[in-house]
């Protein structure tokens, strides 16, 4: 048999290590997205809530919020929008994890394996897991933001409705077309850097965390590599994640949502270090935590949900476990 047949002969994962990889973790994710986007809605809703630049501005013209909590929040939205809307934006949403999810997972196993060297069976220093989950979640960002911009946009169509606001979008082929001609190439990135950071922080909370502690209890414990041990490093990671990336994460929902002028500059915030100082000098530090709760609600069942999933799968499909 020669070279080119006998690797034509070989299954898809080894032809094509990456892309497959790619591909698995990239159908996880939208499985995750899709059981938990609701969570995800509210939380962006209870970021944008008394927004203190908005008051300034006098931006709010219409009538004032009527939830207050995340419960309060998500029955709001399905009496008053319509269950349905629970899941608006959820489009981009998978669109955005499609690619940001494909891309981290792929940057950070190759990082951790061919340029931060770790060995198989052996403990990995905690420090490289850090600059490997950092890294790979804003390269996997950056590239995903002009889907989160749009997400986060669509997502408060609703409250624009209730506050008698005309619509910005009729779908999200149309709101990235609208996004485009009005700003250009460099309006689908607005907000990419306080994008960019939460994705490096979530990214140290979601990837580190589950890597370092399932190879912890495989190490340490009389754990194996099963459904038991994934979902407990699976659930602290959603908890490290929550915790370090929702400041960052209110941050980003507000610049992406501010109103832009012709040139695509915000009006309410220079920067995201503008936003984050307007926002503790005028509502508080705890401010930043805005959406806490929703936030880890959705990441403890959104980490379970994929890691399980993308394990499961990997097994399936002949790809050694993560």
């Amino acid at each position: 048999m020669s070279p080119a047949e006998e690797e034509r002969s070989l299954p898809l994962p080894e032809r094509w290590p990456r892309a497959s990889k790619f591909a698995l973790s990239a159908c996880a994710a939208a499985v995750a997205e899709l059981v938990t986007f609701p969570l995800d809605l509210t939380k962006t809703r209870l970021q944008i809530q008394g927004e203190a630049a908005v008051r300034r501005d006098g931006a709010a013209a219409g009538p004032a919020v009527p939830y207050r909590g995340m419960l309060r929040t998500a029955a709001g939205i399905a009496q008053e929008e319509g269950v349905r809307k629970l899941w608006q934006g959820a489009t981009p949403a998978v669109y955005r994890h499609i690619v940001y999810t494909g891309v981290r997972m792929v940057t950070y196993e190759h990082l951790r394996d061919s340029v931060l060297g770790r060995a198989e069976g052996e403990s990995f220093p905690l420090w490289k897991a850090v600059v490997g989950g950092m890294s790979a979640g804003a390269i996997g960002q950056f590239f995903a933001s002009p889907t989160d911009l749009v997400k986060v946009q669509m997502q408060m169509e609703g409250k624009r409705k209730l506050e008698g606001k005309p619509l910005r979008f009729r779908g999200v082929h149309h709101a990235f077309l609208k996004i485009l001609s009005e700003g250009g190439v460099r309006a689908l990135w607005a907000g990419w850097v306080p994008n960019v950071q939460r994705a490096a922080l979530v990214n140290m909370g979601d990837l580190t965390t589950y890597d370092s502690v399932k190879h912890f209890l495989l190490l340490n414990t009389t754990l194996v590599d099963n459904s038991v041990t994934h979902s407990i490093s699976s659930a602290c990671s959603g908890l490290v994640a929550a915790v370090l990336g929702t400041p960052a994460d209110v941050v980003k929902t507000r610049i992406m949502n501010q109103p832009r002028d012709k040139q695509g500059r915000g009006l309410l915030y220079k920067s995201s270090t503008d936003c984050l100082i307007q926002t503790v000098q005028g509502e508080g530090f705890m401010s930043l935590y805005k959406g806490f709760i929703p936030t880890w609600m959705r990441m403890a069942p959104w980490s379970l949900v994929f890691w399980l999933t993308y394990e499961q799968i990997r097994r399936m499909c002949g790809v050694t476990s993560f």
